[in-house]
């Protein structure tokens, strides 16, 4: 069976930023209480176990459950696009045949092929579809994930990715954290109209999405070809005007100055950043928004530059990593892939792996100071993976070693009981 162990990452309740990524708490022999959905206590079985009982007369109101593996913090996909119809599949066949970003939206493809598909299909339809890929993204650990629109690009149809949102969001055991995009892409009827898509966004979608209370962040593809970063300023500072969280995609493929205008927004995360510049790098390494990289993405498009994470982390950043789950560029529901390609393409320590995908994603949404940590007062969202050692969950290249999963101290996979006080990690 191997080692058992409890990776805490605890610390302090913010993204750890630069070299405070390379400090990791790992305990051995170690037990979790929970009580009332948070964490109660976490450190030494034998020690928590005489404290309850001592504290409860006994240790009769103690439920205890086994487990064997290693417990991480509930994972945090700060990044998907996970409201969506079909896989766009001869995009990647495109792809393999030497076609680029351009060429393939030029011939129908890309993000508005998704879009004509969304907006042909029923909001039951798209809510069952995206019912089963929240089920999948939690089956590999996300307790926590970001959920963005931008597949609508019309009031109606945004409107209604983002009640699929709030409708899943009150069923499911994940929590979601809806994101609006409704500046994803041009669509086509304002191709020649481009000023007037951007003034409706600002006018009337963000207006209807906030009086909805529809999402909880707003985001903009800012890139050569898609938004501007004179478009993408104006459409984050309406967002924030109605009380809305600002994340941007930024300098994904071409550089832009996107991650730039992250930070002077000071908006939570700049995510993609494969093309970000060394003044880039330079901003974000002074700010608190979390640079969001996103591997699985670039390796799926077959390009050979990933995002400079090492320098960036030299430069005082906090990384986070996501799966930026979608039909076009990065058809997968698993982070701990993820941080398996956070190690073999971007560099990263596997401390840093675990770190960008629990208490820096729970930056990148705003939520460090209750996620991606067992620490007391924290959330009780727990992942049990099935390894000896806890380096393994970002080693075992397209694996899911997830055999257990809690949220809010309660079990919704692997285990039939729920958590009302305490885990046993056994030594």
């Amino acid at each position: 069976m191997g080692a058992r162990q409890v990776v805490t990452c605890r610390g302090p309740a913010r993204a750890r930023r630069g070299r405070e990524m390379g400090d990791l708490e790992v305990l051995t022999n170690a037990a979790v209480l929970v009580e009332g959905g948070r964490i109660a206590r976490v450190g030494p079985y034998a020690e928590l176990r005489r404290a309850m009982g001592g504290e409860r007369g006994g240790g009769g109101e103690v439920e205890l459950v086994e487990v064997s593996g290693v417990l991480f913090p509930g994972f945090v996909d700060c990044h998907t696009h996970a409201v969506f119809g079909g896989p766009r599949l001869d995009d990647h066949e495109r792809r393999a045949l030497g076609a680029d970003y351009r060429s393939i939206a030029a011939a129908g493809g890309g993000i508005l092929e998704s879009v004509r598909d969304v907006r042909g299909r029923s909001e039951a339809d798209l809510l069952a579809l995206a019912r089963t890929r929240l089920d999948a993204l939690l089956r590999h650990g996300s307790t926590t994930i970001e959920v963005k629109s931008g597949y609508g690009l019309d009031v109606e149809t945004e409107l209604k990715q983002l009640r699929i949102v709030r409708a899943l969001g009150q069923a499911q055991r994940a929590t979601l954290v809806p994101t609006f995009l409704g500046a994803h892409e041009i669509p086509s009827e304002y191709r020649e109209r481009r000023a007037e898509y951007v003034r409706r966004v600002c006018e009337e979608v963000i207006p209807a999405v906030a009086r909805e209370g529809l999402a909880a962040c707003c985001d903009v593809f800012c890139e050569p070809g898609v938004f501007t970063i004179l478009e993408a300023r104006a459409i984050l500072t309406a967002a924030r005007q109605h009380g809305l969280a600002l994340k941007l995609h930024a300098d994904e493929l071409e550089g832009s100055g996107g991650a730039e205008l992250a930070v002077e927004l000071g908006a939570l995360s700049a995510d993609h950043l494969a093309a970000v510049s060394e003044t880039g790098i330079k901003a974000l390494g002074a700010s608190s928004t979390v640079a969001v990289l996103l591997p699985a993405t670039m390796l799926f498009l077959g390009r050979t530059r990933q995002a400079p994470a090492r320098r960036l982390l030299d430069a005082g950043a906090a990384l986070a990593l996501a799966t930026d789950f979608n039909p076009g560029s990065s058809p997968t529901v698993s982070l701990p892939l993820v941080m398996a390609l956070g190690v073999a393409q971007l560099g990263l320590r596997y401390t840093e792996a675990v770190l960008a995908v629990t208490v820096n994603a729970a930056g990148a949404l705003g939520l460090a100071g209750e996620r991606g940590q067992i620490a007391p007062g924290f959330v009780a969202d727990l992942v049990l993976c099935d390894v000896s050692d806890w380096r393994e969950v970002a080693y075992w290249l397209g694996a899911n070693l997830v055999t257990a999963v809690w949220t809010a101290g309660s079990a919704c996979l692997g285990c039939s009981a729920p958590v009302s006080l305490g885990l046993h990690v056994q030594a």
